[in-house]
C-alpha cells in the first residue's frame, strides 16, 4: 500500500505542506501569530520558552523548535526572534537549513518594532507560500511514514477497545516498512517489564526499566505520590482504578512488534519499527516532542473526549466509547466502540484505524485541523533564571 505525500529535498516525505512561523522566544509569539492570521497555508508554534533557559532545559527547547522546522509536512520556516534572548532565531534558522527547506528569520527589535516585523514576516511568508503551492502529492511507500501514538482523557473502553485497534493498526504499518512511536513512559509503570521483553537486545530492554525508574525516582524526590496524576481525576471516573491498569491499556498502542529503539525527547528515531520515546505523560507535551522527532502524522485514543491537534500534523482522533463519540462528534474522527459492543474484532477495528491513516496521509482533513485546534507544548525539564 501507498501514500500520496510531498517529496522533500533531504529525501523525507511529508503529508502536509504547510509554512511555518517559529517564535525564538515568548516576546515574539504575538508577531509570529499576527504574521499568520488570516493568511491561509501558514501556522505558527505558540511557543512560551526561549529566553532565560540554560542547559539541557534550552537544548531541549531548541531541539524541539528546530524539529518542528524540520519537520516533513513544513515546506519553509520564517523564525521570529526579539534581539536579546538567550535562543536567538538566528541560532534556530541556522539549524534548520541543513534540511534543505528555505528558512529565513527577523527580529523584532532589528526590523524596528513589531508593525515593521508584522509586514515584513507577511510579504516573506506569502513568497513562502507561493512556492509551496508548486509543489503537489506524489506516490510514496508506507515505509515513509513516522506514526506518532497518544492516548488521553482514558476510560475502561481505551484498553478494551481503542487501544487495542490502534496497537493492530500499528502492527499493520510496521509490517508494511513503517514507524510508530510509542510514548508517555509515566505510563507505562506496571506495565514496563511486559514492553522491555520485546525489546531487540537486553540493552534496550534495561533502558526501559531504567526509564520508569527515573520517573518514579523523581517524583518521589518531591515528595509527590506519581498516583496523584496517574490514573487522572477524569481516569477514575471513567472506570480506571490503578496506574499498573492504566498502563497496561497504554502500552498496547504499540502493537505486538519487536522494540527497535528507545530515543529521548524529540529526538529521530534511527531504525524502522516499533520505537519509545521519552515523554511525560502530558498529552500535548508528549505530542509536540514526537512531531519534532520526525513523526508527520498521530492518532490519539480517548474514553472522555479531547480536541487534541497540532499546528503542523494530523491528529486522529478515536475512540472506543459510543457515548463519547455521540456527544462529540465535531472532534472525534472514528469510533471502535463497537469492538467494547462485541460486534467488530480487535484486527477489524484495527484495519479501519490503518485505512484513516492512509487516508490522511493522503490530504484527508482531521476534524482538529477543520476546526483550527493548533496545540504546541514543549516539555520543561529546568528552571527558569
Amino acid at each position: 500500500m501507498n501514500f500520496q505525500g510531498y517529496r522533500r529535498s533531504n529525501g523525507k516525505v511529508g503529508v502536509r505542506n504547510h509554512v511555518l512561523v517559529i517564535p525564538s522566544v515568548v516576546c515574539s509569539q504575538g508577531a509570529a501569530e499576527a504574521i499568520t492570521r488570516n493568511v491561509k497555508g501558514s501556522v505558527y508554534l505558540a511557543n512560551v520558552f526561549g529566553c532565560a533557559q540554560v542547559g539541557a532545559d534550552r537544548e531541549q527547547t531548541k531541539r524541539t523548535l528546530v524539529g518542528f522546522g524540520a519537520n516533513p509536512n513544513v515546506f519553509a520556516v520564517l523564525v521570529v526572534g526579539n534581539g536579546c534572548e538567550n535562543l536567538p532565531a538566528k541560532e534556530i534558522a541556522e539549524a534548520i537549513i541543513p534540511c534543505g527547506k528555505r528558512v529565513e528569520f527577523i527580529d523584532i527589535q532589528e526590523v524596528g518594532g513589531m508593525k515593521k516585523t508584522i509586514a515584513k514576516g507577511k510579504k516573506t511568508v506569502r513568497d513562502m507560500i507561493a512556492e509551496a503551492r508548486a509543489l503537489h502529492r506524489e506516490t510514496f511507500p508506507l515505509s515513509e511514514l513516522i506514526l506518532g501514538t497518544e492516548c488521553g482523557g482514558s476510560d475502561f473502553t481505551s484498553g478494551l477497545g481503542s487501544n487495542p485497534a490502534l496497537g493492530a493498526a500499528s502492527d499493520l504499518l510496521v509490517e508494511a516498512g513503517g514507524t510508530v512511536i510509542l510514548s508517555e513512559t509515566t505510563e507505562l509503570i506496571g506495565a514496563e517489564h511486559l514492553l522491555a521483553r520485546r525489546a531487540r537486545t537486553p540493552e534496550i530492554g534495561k533502558q526501559v526499566l531504567d526509564l520508569t525508574a527515573w520517573w518514579e525516582k523523581e517524583a518521589i524526590a518531591t515528595g509527590q505520590d506519581i498516583r496523584g496524576a496517574n490514573p487522572a481525576p477524569g481516569n477514575i471516573a471513567g472506570g480506571i482504578t490503578t496506574i499498573e491498569e492504566k498502563s497496561l491499556g497504554c502500552i498496547y498502542k504499540g502493537g505486538t512488534t519487536t522494540l527497535e529503539e528507545v530515543i529521548a525527547y524529540a529526538f529521530s528515531p534511527t531504525q524502522k519499527g516499533l520505537i519509545l520515546m521519552n515523554t511525560p505523560g502530558h498529552d500535548i507535551d508528549s505530542i509536540t516532542g514526537m512531531l519534532a522527532g520526525g513523526s508527520q502524522i498521530a492518532v490519539f485514543t480517548t474514553g472522555r473526549g479531547t480536541p487534541t491537534g497540532s499546528p503542523i500534523a494530523p491528529v486522529i482522533k478515536i475512540t472506543g466509547n459510543v457515548e463519547t463519540y455521540r456527544k462529540m462528534k465535531d472532534n472525534i474522527d472514528l469510533s471502535v466502540s463497537q469492538v467494547v459492543q462485541g460486534k467488530e474484532t480487535v484486527k477489524e477495528a484495527g484495519r479501519r484505524v490503518f485505512h484513516e491513516i492512509l487516508a490522511v496521509a493522503s490530504g484527508k482533513l482531521t476534524k482538529a485541523e477543520k476546526l483550527g485546534q493548533r496545540d504546541f507544548c514543549i516539555f520543561k525539564i529546568g528552571l527558569n533564571f
